[in-house]
């Protein structure tokens, strides 16, 4: 059978051969009208045949085609389509042989719809050219362009795409071409008919393409067999393309590509992807084995997609298109299958990414392409696709760094880290760079630089040493911004914090406290933030990095350098309390605590001065930096004692690594000077740790004696060298303990387990050097120094006869209590304690006395005034511990006993004690000041009757020399002013006088801001009552406040007052302007 004639290009303008313009041509609503009558079903259905399909009979398709033969000959009104339709079919050889011949009903149908579509191209073209109709009113929408289509006609056409394509190119596809579900249907024409058929249906099809109305509904909904048709005409074996020239198939190359650029670029790469097919047909899923099996795509087919596909990787936006024509449609599934496809997909398209397809030239060229796109999936702002494509870049990122770390590292994590590491001290900063002003890093991107490396490292969480490395060098300026971020308000803090704590998780141990240290500025294994380089508050809510002059004053350099430091110390100290559970903290306090071991070795070590005559400039700045570690290393140990809590050491490793560091120190400088109390006292506590986990309070293993034999050398220098016999006697107690395995336990040791666990208090006054000295027999002698309890230590019970003979305390006074007092023996106990030298004894029998009062002891209770006492001389200790339990106790007994005990502290708090210094004295006023509220607080009500004492003494406190006992009696004047309320009574003039006085002449800034204080909690101690209690004062108060935001100084005082005055003007605005009720009143008649 001889080949069918080609199919010639159309054309792409109204104007036919010739260059002659038409005459007015047919309206579309005729083209659509002969399309509908194409495709008309018939009038009765046959059996089992739906509607749609009835119109696709050979049957039916003869008669539409006689139809619409009889109306556009014989109906009038259809010349103008018949003339058009000749003109078309005369540039389109194969389509007029096709729709005349008779032998073939289905082609013949689709010459026909394609010859008519053509035709409502041209006229819709045609259509376009016309000038555009303007509104007809003015403001109104301006109406449809001439060549829209309706919707029904839009449906129409529709139909007739999907019967040109149906008919026109899928009979002559072969297997495995365009993935039709299902068996292969029979070709209707022979072998050498088919090319020709599938070449004038393509050459159709892509010129409808061109057009965007018919363009639109024919790449959304056939672009598949479209590709597919021009695939295989134009790359296909020879076989399937007989009777097609190289010319036109070299036309239909050019029109695959000039598609595929045309359509949107993921429905492309979805299409390409279904035409791929897989490339091997594995075991069908549980859920699809009733499904049709797809034939296999062909191999010439497999890598001409494949090379499609890399071409639309490679192109500009190549990436975010492979993701979105894989991933779309995958987000909104439910559940944890929908979940794990998701995750699938995401995974397959990383490692698509992550391998370099053959056309590329080579590996460094393909990553210079593709990987800042990648690096952009990371800032995809829609929420619904946003996680989808963070988890592709981040897998395709951690794949890349896995398979080719250096490129990975040069193209996707250098430009990730860039803004970072341009404002590291490690980078060189250009000339113009170095302006005062310049912002290095806009807020923007910084924030965008914090997300993505939490995106990557903490979320891709791969701690491979690339990534540890690389994120490393950058840690110092996150610290930094975190440090920043603390002080700030700041959306960036969590993301540095989560940043900071996962690489001090991931990393070696050892690494992770070498990074610690370098925060703490201990060594250089971080790089810090550049030194012309200071963070400023963003508009935003982040932060920006600006370039700073450098500062001339050495002063405020020196005082902005050591204020630095400390906040970053605190917020070291702040990271490390996420630690502990994993035990860093832990580690990290020891390694300090040797590092102060060293220092006390240092400074012990040293005697010639710190500036000799000849030292070179080099020796000189050595020193400096060898002192600057050493007060680095005080400032971090001290804020870690006071931060830290009690369960920073996590195993029995770690506190055998604290004492021994304690002894070590011990031993290296025994306690002397100035500090020797607070060395002795620490050097007691850790002894009497390691006594307690003997004493039974842990559960020792046979492996945790012997971490514990790694103090038996230290115990044993301690006991041969401390200068304090009592402390070289329980060293070597503790020895014989460990070394035993606690089968030979002194009753020094238990002595010291029950002082760190605050049990049997006052069986034992401690030394100066921590250990318990000799307690008396129950004979009244004084027992061996080695045995201070009876011989059996495990119940170490004492006798009620055995009486107490306190050593004098060198920090307190003795105590008031005689041994042949009638108290009971354990309240005898507890009041001897209360004198300890050591503050943790004292503290802990206070708080014994304290709970004692709490439940209500009836002895106890009967010994007021003696408790009191002791109270009060405890309050004078300078311990914090030791003075705030005092106080409490002494609020307690204030709150039962108020009669007894006000006058008591009102006198004292009024006269300072005999004998003692000013700044003593008034420090312990202030304290009294903090028993009088607190007493005050637990009367409630009841302080009415004791209001003209208090006022007294807090206005007494307020005109002391005292600069701080000022402010404190003035703060303490303010709360009682706030809980008396409107019971102030006429006492308020007096005390308008003095807020008066003080806010406007005292010398101390201080004192000032505690007096506006004072106005803003009388404010709102009174609310909406103040018009009525300060209804005489009001004006002078309103006038004083004016007065102090006009003229006062000092920057919290003008805030303080500024609080005063908006207090007040809510309170007016209350009065003035009452919130309006609706109020239903029922009256009941008589």
């Amino acid at each position: 059978m001889a080949a069918e004639p080609r199919a010639a290009a159309l054309p792409g303008g109204p104007e036919m051969g010739g260059g002659a313009e038409l005459e007015p041509g047919p309206d579309v609503e005729r083209v659509v009208e002969a399309l509908e009558l194409l495709l008309r079903p018939p009038d009765e259905p046959g059996p089992g045949e739906p509607g749609p399909e009835r119109a696709l009979q050979p049957g039916a398709l003869r008669r539409n085609a006689a139809a619409l033969q009889e109306r556009l000959w014989r109906a009038p009104g259809w010349a103008a389509l018949r003339g058009l339709r000749r003109a078309v079919l005369c540039r389109a050889p194969a389509l007029a042989a096709g729709a005349a011949g008779e032998a073939d009903p289905g082609w013949a149908t689709a010459c026909e719809l394609l010859a008519l579509l053509l035709c409502l191209r041209h006229r819709l073209a045609a259509l376009a050219a016309l000038p555009a109709a303007r509104g007809a009113v003015p403001g109104a929408a301006p109406p449809p362009s001439a060549d829209t289509l309706s919707v029904g006609q839009g449906r129409a056409v529709g139909r007739a795409l999907r019967a040109a394509v149906g008919l026109g190119l899928v009979p002559y596809l072969p297997p495995g071409v365009g993935q039709r579900p299902g068996p292969p249907a029979p070709s209707p024409a022979p072998p050498p008919a088919r090319g020709p058929r599938l070449h004038a249906a393509a050459a159709a099809l892509a010129e409808l393409a061109e057009h965007p109305a018919l363009g639109g509904p024919l790449l959304t909904r056939h672009l598949g067999l479209l590709l597919a048709s021009l695939c295989l005409l134009g790359h296909g074996p020879a076989a399937h393309c007989q009777g097609v020239g190289e010319a036109e198939r070299a036309r239909c190359r050019e029109a695959l590509r000039h598609i595929l650029d045309r359509v949107y670029q993921p429905l492309a790469v979805r299409e390409l992807l279904v035409l791929q097919g897989r490339p091997k047909q594995g075991p069908p899923s549980p859920g699809e084995g009733t499904k049709p099996a797809l034939v296999p795509a062909p191999a010439w087919l497999r890598r001409l997609c494949g090379q499609l596909l890399s071409e639309r990787l490679l192109r500009p936006n190549g990436v975010q298109a492979v993701v979105r024509g894989i991933m779309e449609g995958t987000g909104g599934g439910a559940g944890a299958e929908a979940a794990a496809v998701d995750w699938r997909k995401c995974d397959a398209v990383a490692k698509i990414l992550a391998s370099c397809p053959q056309q590329c030239l080579s590996l460094e060229d393909y990553c210079r392409l593709v990987c800042p796109q990648i690096l952009d999936l990371l800032h995809i702002q829609d929420k619904l696709t946003a996680r989808q494509f963070q988890r592709v870049a981040t897998t395709t990122l951690l794949t890349m760094a896995r398979e080719h770390p250096q490129l990975a590292e040069q193209h996707l994590l250098q430009p990730l880290l860039a803004p970072l590491l341009r404002c590291s001290e490690a980078a060189e900063l250009a000339e113009e760079d170095l302006t005062a002003g310049t912002v290095l890093v806009a807020e923007a991107e910084l924030g965008s630089c914090v997300e993505d490396v939490l995106k990557v490292y903490v979320v891709g969480n791969d701690s491979s040493s690339l990534l540890l490395g690389s994120l490393q060098s950058v840690l110092g300026v996150v610290f930094s911004l975190y440090s920043f971020a603390k002080q700030n308000v700041s959306y960036l803090r969590s993301p540095c914090q989560e940043i900071l704590l996962w690489f001090l998780e991931k990393s070696e141990r050892e690494a992770s406290l070498a990074v610690l240290e370098g925060f703490a500025g201990l060594n250089g294994s971080v790089r810090d933030l550049h030194p012309r380089c200071r963070f400023r508050v963003g508009s935003e809510g982040g932060a920006t990095i600006v370039v700073e002059e450098t500062i001339s004053d050495e002063d405020e350099a020196l005082y902005q350098k050591v204020s630095l430091e400390q906040c970053r110390v605190e917020n070291l100290v702040e990271l490390l309390s996420h630690c502990q559970k994993s035990g860093l903290a832990g580690d990290f306090f020891i390694r300090c605590l040797k590092a102060l071991t060293r220092v006390a070795a240092e400074d012990e070590a040293a005697s010639e001065p710190a500036a000799v005559p000849g030292r070179s400039l080099l020796e000189l700045e050595q020193h400096q930096a060898g002192q600057r570690r050493k007060l680095l290393v005080l400032q971090l140990v001290a804020t870690l004692c006071e931060s830290v809590s009690d369960t920073v050491f996590t195993d029995i490793v770690q506190v055998q690594e604290f004492v021994a560091a304690t002894l070590q120190r011990a031993c290296l400088s025994p306690a002397r000077g100035p500090g020797a109390a607070a060395e002795a006292q620490t050097l007691a506590m850790a002894m009497g740790l390691v006594a307690t986990m003997l004493g039974g309070a842990v559960q020792l293993q046979l492996g945790d004696f012997a971490v514990l034999k790694r103090l038996v050398p230290w115990l044993e220098e301690l006991s041969r060298t401390y200068p304090e016999p009592l402390t070289q006697e329980l060293a070597a107690d503790l020895r014989v303990a460990i070394c035993t395995h606690r089968a030979v336990s002194t009753g020094m040791v238990g002595a010291a387990a029950d002082s760190v666990l605050g049990k049997k208090l006052g069986t034992g006054v401690q030394s100066p050097a921590g250990t318990p000295s000799r307690a008396p027999s129950p004979g009244g002698g004084r027992a061996p120094a080695r045995h201070g309890h009876s011989s059996p230590p495990a119940p170490r019970e004492r006798s009620e006869e055995q009486s107490v003979s306190p050593e004098p305390s060198a920090t307190g006074p003795a105590p008031a209590l005689r041994a042949d007092s009638p108290a009971p023996a354990r309240l005898q106990e507890l009041l001897v304690s209360a004198y300890d030298p050591q503050p943790p004894a004292r503290a802990a029998a206070l708080r014994c006395l304290v709970g004692l009062i709490t439940q209500r002891d009836p002895e106890a209770l009967r010994l007021q005034e003696k408790l009191l006492q002791v109270f009060l001389e405890n309050v004078q200790h300078e311990d914090a511990f030791v003075y705030l339990s005092a106080i409490q106790g002494i609020a307690l007994l204030s709150s039962e006993y108020p009669e007894r005990v006000l006058p008591v502290l009102l006198a004292r708090y009024g006269s300072p004690a005999c004998g003692t210094e000013d700044t003593s004295a008034a420090i312990t006023r202030m304290k009294l000041g903090e028993v009088l509220m607190r007493v005050t607080r637990a009367l409630g009500d009841m302080v009415v009757k004791h209001r003209e004492p208090l006022l007294q003494a807090f206005l007494q406190g307020a005109r002391d020399p005292d600069s701080s006992l000022r402010a404190s009696s003035l703060s303490n004047l303010g709360e009682l002013c706030q809980l008396l309320g409107f019971q102030l009574g006429s006492i308020i003039q007096e005390v308008t006088s003095c807020l008066t006085a003080i806010a406007t002449r005292d010398p101390e800034a201080e004192v000032r801001r505690a007096a506006v204080h004072v106005v803003v909690l009388l404010l709102r101690g009174l609310s909406e009552k103040a018009t009525e209690v300060l209804r005489d004062v009001l004006r002078d108060l309103y006038r004083l406040l004016k007065h102090v935001v006009a003229a006062e100084p000092d920057g919290a005082t003008v805030l303080h007052a500024q609080l005063a005055l908006e207090e007040l003007d809510t309170i007016m605005r209350r009065v003035l302007f009452p919130p309006q009720k609706l109020e239903k009143k029922i009256v009941v008649l008589p």
